[in-house]
């Protein structure tokens, strides 16, 4: 990529807060990373804000005022005290081997996606200066991109941290607030304590979470259902056509609502955490088969659906 000047947007803005960050780097601007720097720079007007991605994001970027500094390369990262990595999960991890080139001060160095064992694993490499966790917003939208990012995106929404000392292949499950002292350097804990109050001044609830217990718990949260609402589309759109679609009630709309998404990103989602996310798909294909063979009967169906009825109530919405 081209290296160019980084843009700085003009203008004054009010105080606020005593930034936790001074000078936060951003690489991906798509949803998540996008709504990062909306509420980034709406809590800290005295911080730096910069962003790395194509340079038509980054256009747009400024013109929504979610950024201060855009580059279309990472040598803009210079001086950043906090790597937001925000790409899909393989481009995440690609660029860690990066930091330590364009990277030049200490630095914490924090990921968004869906998927931890792997990145955990890599970030094992980087040099003593910059402290990884791994971390990952429970917060999104059906539709990706920096033009539905909004800055109240992870209110009320868990933000799971991933730092290596809770064990890459443990199965430990959430276990509520972060603790600090469980770090086993002064670093990591410093970084555990300055990322848990940024999350938690961006609105969301952080927790800590082992990097093999997130995979395990987010193949059914998140990458099942997603696979589920496409497969569920693909057939009923290829069934019935656009006619029969025109018919369609708001059931199967809400249904399939994660059917919008993007494939790119759920690439490299399947492909990292593909041992967990098999086993998710083999027990709901056997629940299918289950239905499949009792649809004259329906003794099984009521079971099913009695359960799935009271699972539904306990759902956080």
């Amino acid at each position: 990529m081209a290296k160019e000047l980084p843009v700085i947007q003009p203008g004054q803005r009010p105080a606020a807060q005593k930034p936790i960050f001074e000078k936060i780097g951003i690489v991906g601007l798509g949803l998540i990373g996008g709504s990062i720097a909306l509420k980034s720079r709406e809590l800290w007007p005295t911080s730096l804000v910069v962003a790395v991605d194509n340079k038509d994001v980054l256009e747009t970027a400024m013109r929504l005022h979610a950024i201060d500094v855009a580059a279309d390369d990472l040598i803009v990262l210079a001086e950043a005290d906090v790597v937001v990595l925000a790409a899909p999960v393989k481009q995440n991890i690609e660029l860690l081997a990066e930091l330590d080139e364009y990277v030049r001060v200490p630095a914490v160095v924090t990921d968004t996606g869906s998927t931890k064992r792997d990145i955990v694993a890599a970030a094992a490499t980087l040099p003593p200066r910059f402290t990884f966790v791994g971390g990952h917003p429970l917060a999104g939208a059906a539709q990706g991109g920096l033009e539905h990012a909004r800055a109240d995106l992870f209110e009320g929404r868990p933000w799971l941290l991933t730092p290596s000392f809770a064990g890459a292949t443990s199965e430990r499950a959430p276990a509520g607030p972060i603790r600090p002292d469980d770090a086993r350097t002064s670093a990591e804990a410093d970084a555990i304590d300055r990322l848990t109050a940024f999350i938690a001044a961006l609105g969301a609830e952080p927790r800590i979470v082992a990097p093999a217990a997130h995979d395990r718990i987010l193949a059914f949260l998140s990458h099942l259902p997603q696979l589920t609402a496409s497969a569920l589309m693909h057939v009923v759109g290829g069934a019935v056509g656009q006619d029969g679609l025109s018919l369609a009630g708001r059931g199967l709309s809400d249904t399939t609502r994660l059917a919008a998404s993007p494939a790119d990103i759920w690439r490299d989602i399947t492909a990292t955490n593909a041992d967990e996310i098999g086993p998710a798909l083999d027990q709901l294909i056997e629940v299918l088969r289950e239905l499949r063979a009792d649809l004259h009967g329906g003794e099984r169906l009521e079971e099913i659906f009695e359960d799935a009825a009271r699972w539904r109530t306990s759902l956080k919405r």
